[in-house]
């Protein structure tokens, strides 16, 4: 593998248009759409930490590796013994809280809502995890038969040492999207992946769907009227503008300068961010739509984000839609900051989309989202001195 401390390009900026028809993909405390005001106009949004879990579910199927975030660490861990190394029932469970109590972060005894003892913090860390916490205390088993169940404020009978060094592992995903874990000396990961929020680059409203479910016995039998049960929801549709960017020193520092690791995993993350959608009401309005344009610039100086080009909002064309005239402002944005900017800081762009006509000011125009995704990232990650092959 080749090794480096720098790459030509720092930041991989990918600019993404999406339609997506009537459809809530984010909801807040109260089950309502989540807009935004710009522009002085209501936008529909969906906020960073949703898309990004979505990338991030994707991310994690396409490269193979899992991360797990939780606060029931020790319930996972009574589950494999029991499972996997054929543990008794009550031995696993003790085991389970020494494990969650055992750490760090310490543990909180079981309530209403948690059934078994769970973290005070959320623990963050590789799928493996569990596995190597279950070795741990196999190691360990027959000073947990001779050890008590564990109360509050207990002490655990489990090498702390031992169990912060797993939560302190990471793996590809992690080193990527960054993990806060202050608890754990030494387990904070500056993520290398920032996430905007979604928001239409046009005014939107917020419609309410009135539903009611129909009985089918009461249906069969028609012996009465009525349903057997009614609501409403909130939903909205549009043109989402999205944003997201790699920093790729942050990234090369967090996987000890692995050239070919950061290629695999910023072009991972670049599909999983390209192609994913949050699933929230997916049943019901099934909103799987493809990008209408993906656009993705290398920079050596900083990110540069086109949100701003959507402050005035998109009117739709002459034919009522709002895609074409979103794609249309995209580019004229892009050919307006290229030209404040200069093009000492872009090292590379290019886009893909469905629009048949030419887009200035968005670079070389691709066949597909991956041949985008791979020539752009040849020139992000072109190695260079210093490097050096290694077997």
């Amino acid at each position: 593998m080749q090794r480096a401390v720098h790459a030509p390009g720092r930041f991989v900026d990918l600019h993404v248009l999406q339609s997506v028809p009537y459809a809530n993909l984010n909801r807040d405390d109260t089950n309502s759409v989540k807009t935004v005001q710009y522009g002085n106009v209501e936008r529909t949004r969906v906020s960073s930490q949703c898309w990004k879990r979505a990338t991030r579910l994707y991310f994690e199927r396409t490269l193979g590796q899992k991360a797990l975030r939780t606060r029931r660490i020790g319930e996972a861990v009574a589950k494999d013994l029991r499972e996997r190394c054929g543990w008794p029932e009550d031995l696993a469970r003790r085991a389970g809280q020494h494990i969650a109590a055992g750490s760090s972060i310490k543990a909180d005894p079981p309530d209403d809502a948690v059934p078994a003892w769970s973290t005070n913090a959320m623990v963050y860390v590789p799928g493996t995890a569990v596995t190597e916490l279950a070795d741990l205390a196999t190691e360990h088993r027959q000073v947990l038969e001779a050890a008590p169940d564990m109360k509050k404020g207990g002490k655990s009978v489990l090498p702390k040492g031992d169990i912060d060094a797993v939560l302190r592992s990471r793996n590809g995903v992690i080193s990527l999207l960054g993990r806060m874990l202050a608890e754990v000396d030494g387990a904070g990961v500056d993520g290398a992946v920032q996430v905007a929020h979604a928001m239409t680059t046009h005014a939107t409203d917020v419609e309410v769907d009135y539903f009611s479910a129909v009985d089918d016995i009461t249906a069969d039998w028609k012996d009465t009227a009525g349903s057997a049960h009614m609501g409403s929801t909130e939903h909205s549709a549009g043109v989402f503008y999205r944003y997201a960017t790699v920093d790729l020193d942050d990234l090369l520092r967090n996987i000890d300068g692995d050239i070919t690791a950061a290629r695999e995993l910023t072009s991972a993350f670049a599909e999983a961010f390209v192609l994913s959608v949050p699933q929230a009401k997916k049943n019901s309005t099934a909103p799987h739509t493809i990008p209408d344009l993906v656009h993705i610039a290398v920079r050596g100086d900083r990110p540069v984000s086109f949100a701003a080009g959507f402050e005035e909002p998109v009117t739709a064309d002459r034919h009522g839609g709002y895609a074409t005239a979103s794609r249309q402002q995209l580019a004229a944005y892009a050919t307006a900051a290229h030209q404040l900017l200069g093009e000492r800081g872009l090292l590379a762009s290019g886009w893909a989309s469905l629009e048949d006509k030419d887009l200035t000011g968005l670079g070389e125009r691709h066949s597909s989202f991956p041949e985008l995704i791979d020539l752009n990232l040849d020139a992000a990650l072109a190695p260079t001195a210093p490097a050096e092959a290694e077997a």
